[in-house]
């Protein structure tokens, strides 16, 4: 049996490979239909800019950005005319409850807001699938449950995918 570490480090192994981070040493990953283990670095990194978001557990959001500017980095990246932008980051934002934090900066938000401005970062592109890696580890039990609704929210309504880690302690 593996101990309860051994079994986080495999989930988070999994994760690592399913986002292209690390490589499988044998087998394969099927995403979307796709085989993403024998793909070329620039599919990987098409697969990555345009099939999955991520969740982390410190938001990791860019300070120097605004929740609206975090936010419409992954439609920038994704090469998203600029003229629609800000009505697919509003949208977003609304839907997930951070409308009025779009003019803050990370360091003015709470540690919810946060986790909410980089969920909606996440499913502004509208992903195949999201990798959660511990999403509400740093939140307090009320924002960790308003961020397990909205992820739950994201699957039901939105059709996302979530492989999520989480080290909650049953």
């Amino acid at each position: 049996l593996l101990s309860r570490r051994q079994r986080q480090m495999c989930i988070r192994d999994s994760l690592n490979c399913v986002s292209t981070i690390d490589t499988v040493t044998s087998g394969h990953i099927i995403v979307g239909g796709r085989d993403i283990t024998g793909m070329s670095k620039r599919q990987l990194a098409k697969f990555r800019r345009d099939d999955l978001g991520f969740i982390f557990q410190d938001s990791n959001l860019l300070d120097t950005l605004t929740g609206f500017e975090n936010i419409s980095l992954a439609l920038t990246i994704k090469g998203e005319p600029a003229r629609a932008i800000p009505g697919k980051v509003n949208a977003m934002a609304a839907r997930l409850g951070v409308d009025g934090v779009l003019q803050k900066y990370p360091y003015q938000m709470s540690g919810g807001q946060k986790q909410r401005v980089a969920a909606a970062r996440a499913m502004v592109t509208d992903p195949k699938l999201i990798l959660a890696d511990e999403p509400t580890g740093a939140l307090d039990s009320r924002a960790a449950t308003v961020m397990l609704e909205i992820m739950e929210m994201m699957n039901e309504q939105m059709g996302a995918t979530i492989m999520m880690l989480s080290l909650i302690h049953i």
